[in-house]
């Protein structure tokens, strides 16, 4: 049997650049290199929720029904699940079912706010947004990477951690040559 994951290398691919978003995001803030491993060990699984979500509705080249998209808000639940059988030093399954959660509780599945919310898992939720809007999505073409640090500016404090949206912006704005974040900038047409 094929599974989605198997099938849809986008996700895994959009896993690592969110991984290696993530990971710079944490350095820039100052966490501790152990507490960055488990925030990049969350990233590089944080959709494998998505094996449970049919394949016609992860490529689907138009807009999500409200049906498919109440089915696509379950891949977090489904990713505790999965990671949550692995003993980890990191709460890897917390962050995994955290990282659709926004500071002002509009987020799922808990409908967590702020300080409820793991840092890792804003910090992902942060790196998952940029990433998802500067590349191309089976809907739409990819938006620009002004576009989408512009989201979670416009949203910072009501959606997305204010000091990780700090980060994430200082990320870009300074040259930074052990960032391979290049590769977002790259495929969004970005300069």
């Amino acid at each position: 049997m094929v599974t989605t994951m198997q099938t849809d290398t986008f996700t895994a691919s959009h896993q690592r650049r969110v991984a290696d978003l993530a990971d710079a995001i944490a350095k820039e803030m100052g966490l501790t290199a152990e507490r960055i491993r488990g925030i990049r060990i969350a990233a590089l699984i944080h959709d494998v929720g998505k094996m449970y979500v049919p394949m016609e509705i992860l490529r689907k080249p138009s807009k999500l029904t409200e049906v498919e998209m109440e089915m696509m808000k379950h891949h977090p639940q489904a990713g505790h699940a999965i990671a949550d059988r692995v003993e980890c030093p990191w709460p890897v399954a917390e962050i995994v079912l955290q990282h659709h959660e926004r500071m002002d509780g509009s987020g799922y599945p808990q409908g967590l706010a702020a300080e409820e919310i793991l840092l890792e898992a804003r910090i992902l939720g942060v790196a998952d947004v940029v990433e998802a809007m500067a590349s191309d999505r089976p809907y739409r073409p990819a938006h620009s990477l002004e576009e989408a640090l512009g989201e979670v500016v416009h949203h910072r404090g009501a959606l997305y951690d204010p000091d990780v949206v700090d980060a994430c912006v200082r990320l870009f704005k300074t040259e930074r040559s052990e960032l391979p974040l290049w590769r977002i900038g790259v495929e969004a047409g970005c300069s």
